[in-house]
């Protein structure tokens, strides 16, 4: 019973956070038809006092005053992660309460040595299989979850780290457990001998074994420090620990088998799916074709004109595979771009006829990828070996995977972005100037803040801003302003005009925040993607501006 009421708890957590979800995404509804055709929005720019308290103490608080993203460096090469945040620390440490309390409780303590340890050693082991299938679900890249919950991706990878050392201490409870109960009665050599000798038990044992070897291999340490390798070896070690957990169940027919062929089922559906999304947007019409550039800065430009339409939203991510570059690796990128394209034949490149151009339409979307090592570093060298710095290779394109929540229902929108983060705001100033032309979003005030360290990576998103700059009542609603934070000199930054500003340094985030909010229309928004520095500072000023006005905070990340 105690697995039934674990997946109770599970179940009554996501229950709450789809009502949560569905109260958000009606409110925002509401919020935007009422504000199509308001220029003020002053009732909604009035701060809650009870929500922002909520907002600024628990829902945007890092655990501590400010360090959340900002990942703890030994070196340039080694770093032991990020903190989570404390809404993320209170579900963790509730949830592993909830495991323990139901590992130990109505359990007499005073009783037999024996007695004790075998009642322990059925209950954690039975958990640490349930426990697997949340485990495996939030690992999975079309967990959905995602979408029903509104919960993004990384917050899932962080809660299936933390659900990954839940199962292995179950597990190794459980092993000991065993060893304690077996060693009562006929010693500790007997029990060693016995768990590597019986079959089933052995099973069990390289299972554990597998899952401690996980945990161990997945620390941030060698994460960071040698992804490729780990990504492998964290697959090929997670195979072998439900191998042994199968054969460990199956051996004695226990009952925790059945919760087994739901991980197992998990596991099939998102290798299907991305295998069914890798075909169908690369295979037919051709396939898809790729365009790597080299850009200033180590940066590279890459555009894949995809086989199917895609329909775009800001946001979206998906994973590339390149197999000239990393025969088996796949790496996510968020979406910079994206453009409609056709595809013209015949000699003299016209179209053959109405029915050839419709169906030859397609969707072509770009990249920014910023060489650093590895895969990223491997790609960027290869394009800029080349002459003229473009490469044109073969390219896999898995996605679009889901994009960050519309901004359409706040009337001041504001974008922090920090380096290659730019490829995050870039889709939403250009999805929130042709709503505000078309009057189909309530926003009226869009402020991009782009913090670079040379003006030379202006050159990364320079055609889609020459693009963007140019559309239609842009001036009334769009401003950029770029921070220069390592110009060679002064002579290299100036202002191209009164609503694209340059400057040098680094930005007062609080300060920039504070004038906008002053002239502040509706309930604003203020996004972030960028180094986790820059990320933290933005959710500081944002917490200590929840009773000024109606503000959200929306960070855009992507941890590994």
């Amino acid at each position: 019973m105690l697995s039934h009421y674990l997946l109770i708890v599970l179940g009554a957590v996501s229950a709450a956070l789809f009502v949560w979800r569905f109260t958000t995404v009606l409110v925002r509804y509401i919020r935007t038809v009422t504000c199509l055709h308001n220029d003020q929005q002053r009732y909604f720019a009035r701060p809650s006092h009870n929500y922002s308290w909520f907002q600024k103490n628990i829902l945007y608080a890092p655990i501590f005053s400010k360090r959340h993203n900002r990942e703890f460096q030994i070196s340039s090469a080694l770093n032991v992660g990020t903190l989570p945040s404390r809404l993320q620390l209170l579900f963790l440490l509730a949830y592993l309460g909830t495991n323990v309390a139901f590992c130990v409780m109505t359990i007499d303590f005073s009783g037999p040595l024996g007695q004790v340890a075998a009642l322990v050693r059925n209950r954690t082991g039975y958990l640490a299989v349930v426990n697997m299938i949340p485990l495996f679900l939030m690992a999975g890249r079309n967990n959905p979850l995602i979408n029903l919950l509104g919960i993004s991706f990384d917050t899932f990878n962080l809660l299936h780290r933390w659900f990954g050392r839940i199962v292995m201490l179950e597990a190794v409870a459980h092993t000991v457990a065993w060893l304690v109960s077996n060693a009562s009665k006929n010693g500790w050599s007997a029990a060693f001998n016995t768990a590597i000798t019986v079959k089933f038990l052995m099973w069990g044992f390289i299972s554990t074994s597998a899952m401690i070897a996980l945990c161990i291999q997945a620390s941030s340490i060698f994460r960071h420090a040698y992804y490729e390798t780990f990504k492998i070896a964290h697959i090929a070690l997670a195979i072998l620990a439900v191998l042994g957990l199968w054969f460990h169940l199956d051996l004695k027919k226990l009952p925790q088998l059945k919760y087994l062929y739901a991980v197992c089922a998990l596991w099939i559906f998102d290798r299907a799916a991305r295998f069914l999304r890798v075909g169908y947007r690369n295979i037919g019409a051709g396939g898809t074709k790729t365009l790597v550039e080299a850009l200033p800065g180590g940066a590279c430009r890459v555009t894949v004109t995809m086989a199917r339409p895609w329909d775009f939203r800001p946001g979206q991510h998906a994973y590339l595979y390149m197999p000239s570059i990393g025969f088996w690796q796949s790496h996510p990128f968020t979406v910079a771009w994206s453009d409609e394209a056709e595809q013209l034949d015949g000699e003299k490149g016209l179209p053959m006829d109405r029915h050839d151009v419709l169906y030859q339409k397609k969707t072509s979307v770009s990249f920014i990828i910023r060489g650093r090592t590895g895969f990223t570093g491997a790609l960027y060298s290869r394009a800029a070996a080349n002459p003229d710095g473009k490469l044109v290779t073969r390219c896999l394109v898995e996605g679009p995977y889901r994009g960050s929540q519309r901004l359409h229902s706040y009337g001041t929108v504001m974008l922090f972005a920090g380096g290659v983060g730019v490829t995050q705001a870039v889709p939403h100033v250009r999805d929130l100037v042709a709503g505000y032309s078309n009057g189909t979003v309530a926003t009226r005030k869009v402020i991009m803040v782009w913090v670079i360290q040379t003006p030379e990576h202006l050159e990364w998103i320079r055609p889609w801003m020459t693009e963007i700059l140019a559309m239609e009542k842009r001036r009334e609603v769009l401003r950029i302003m770029l921070f220069v934070s390592r110009p060679r000199s002064t002579k290299e930054i100036h202002s191209p005009s009164a609503t694209v500003q340059m400057f040098p340094g680094r930005p007062n985030i609080d300060t920039l925040l504070g004038m906008e909010m002053e002239n502040q229309v509706g309930t604003m928004a203020v996004s972030v993607c960028g180094p986790g520095a820059l990320s933290d500072e933005v959710r500081r000023a944002v917490r200590n501006k929840q009773y000024n006005g109606a503000v959200d905070f929306v960070e855009e990340a992507f941890s590994w």
